[in-house]
């Protein structure tokens, strides 16, 4: 039977006893990454402050699947905006973080288009070029788009 990781992020303060008692409840192995979700959301949800959870790789879409507890007046919006756009919650909320992230990637690849040009108002592309190269191989770890 596969394993899946799973990444927990508690936003909220946790006494050492409760996190105890939520440990004991594992291990939570389930056939699909979703399932494994919805288990871990299930079984520790009512014992952490859990409010986000994500699969720690790829599934084999190439997607990292997230399972997240709105507040109740939250859900109850998206779930709304959701049926306006003819759309079930998740896949409304699915696409929206599409959007956001690639509107985030336009916006930084436009800063960065704009660095690079006022870099080339005062030196040539190869010297550029070069210097760039520089500093990648010093860099440590390379961030990953």
């Amino acid at each position: 039977m596969p394993h899946h990781a799973l990444e927990i992020t508690l936003t909220r303060p946790l006494s050492p006893a409760a996190l105890h008692r939520a440990a004991r409840l594992l291990p939570l192995a389930a056939k699909t990454p979703r399932r494994a979700l919805r288990r871990l959301r299930h079984r520790l949800g009512t014992r952490l402050p859990i409010d986000v959870i994500t699969t720690h790789y790829p599934d084999a879409d190439h997607h990292v699947l997230l399972n997240v507890a709105f507040p109740s007046a939250v859900h109850a919006a998206l779930t709304a905006q959701a049926r306006r756009a003819a759309q079930t919650p998740e896949r409304f909320v699915e696409l929206a973080l599409h959007r956001a992230l690639a509107e985030h990637a336009y916006q930084e690849t436009d800063r960065l288009d704009r660095a690079v040009r006022q870099l080339l108002a005062h030196t040539s592309p190869g010297y550029l070029l070069s210097a760039v190269g520089q500093a990648l191989t010093r860099l440590p770890e390379s961030p990953t788009p």
